[in-house]
């Protein structure tokens, strides 16, 4: 894309900015003036790159199939991180293999905004960033980072069920169900009762959202100021439906550890707020704080729409992303 094209905040998609405004720097980058354009081309445009991208991610001990690039910010300019050196930003270029690959940072950054800015959700800092040549990519603020090269404890839900590929196989991240994730957060969170919340809104979200990738190394526990450990902020949040044929779950058990299905989905083939009701009592939830939290999920939300339309997707991909949230929000009212 040009840069004269945009019109909205790179990172909170608030109209009337061409460039970051005054609150996403603040949040993003502790107020310093960095500009939306990265002082890269892209890795496909010159070689020189390339090969110093190509060597930056032998480095980063980020886990996942995505391509993932390390940076630090320096003054008011963001870098690659050298040898030796702790990033704290992590750079997502656009991924291979995927339908309209060239949408992928922007529907990533659009869905960790809606969690944000519509569902509170506490979500990893984010925006759109550009390489010189105008392509996009997403840029996060890794919250791990303590900073002067220490972090905080972080463990991922595959470690905390041990799971892996040497001892589960190559679907060990899949092979589980969100009642489950849930047990595991009674068992490892003294202040379970607040997370097992924060944790039911994620699931609803990434089900209204279309998120078919919410498997067990997106959610991790985070060591706090306190020492102990509470659901780390969210990440990797993403409308798989645009991209892939997928599944309403990522998990393959999906949200009950033996099969349940409400009497709701027996009637309409499709996943209701009743299973969501269920679910909510079987990882230690009330009925009355299981409605006050998915009130709104199940409503119309006019700022999904408005966050959409100001979003850095192609014309068809608004449409599709909006397509895929009312069917699923349909699919919650059914009963």
């Amino acid at each position: 894309m040009k840069m004269n094209e945009i019109n909205y905040c790179p990172g909170t998609l608030a109209e009337g900015f061409t460039s970051f405004s005054p609150g996403c720097l603040r949040r993003l980058f502790m107020g310093r003036k960095v500009s939306h354009v990265l002082p890269y081309d892209s890795p496909g445009h010159d070689e020189e790159v390339a090969k110093e991208f190509m060597d930056n991610r032998k480095r980063i001990s980020i886990s996942g199939v995505q391509e993932k690039l390390s940076l630090l910010l320096e003054k008011n300019m963001l870098r690659l991180t050298r040898k030796g050196e702790q990033g704290t930003y992590i750079l997502k270029p656009i991924p291979r293999d995927v339908r309209v690959p060239g949408q992928v940072p922007a529907n990533e950054h659009l869905t960790m905004q809606i969690a944000r800015q519509v569902f509170g959700i506490n979500a990893a800092e984010n925006a759109m960033i550009f390489f010189k040549d105008g392509t996009p990519a997403y840029i996060t603020k890794r919250f791990d980072v303590k900073g002067k090269g220490m972090k905080w404890g972080k463990e991922d839900f595959a470690s905390l069920a041990g799971k892996s590929s040497d001892n589960a196989g190559p679907n060990f991240k899949y092979d589980f169900s969100y009642e489950e994730i849930g047990m595991l957060i009674q068992k490892f969170v003294p202040a379970w009762r607040i997370e097992i919340e924060k944790f039911f809104t994620v699931v609803l979200f990434n089900f209204l959202i279309s998120n078919g990738d919410a498997h067990l190394k997106n959610f991790a526990l985070l060591e706090s100021s306190t020492g102990d450990y509470l659901l780390s902020p969210s990440y990797d949040l993403i409308n798989t439906r645009i991209h892939v044929d997928d599944s309403d779950f990522a998990l393959d058990k999906g949200l009950f550890s033996d099969g349940f299905t409400s009497d709701t989905q027996k009637k309409s083939g499709h996943v209701s707020f009743a299973d969501f009701m269920e679910f909510g009592r079987r990882i230690g939830m009330n009925e009355s704080r299981i409605m006050k939290l998915s009130a709104t999920f199940l409503e119309k939300q006019p700022l999904i729409e408005a966050l959409t339309r100001n979003s850095f997707l192609n014309e068809k991909c608004k449409r599709a992303y909006l397509f895929h949230y009312n069917t699923k929000l349909n699919s919650l009212l059914r009963n």
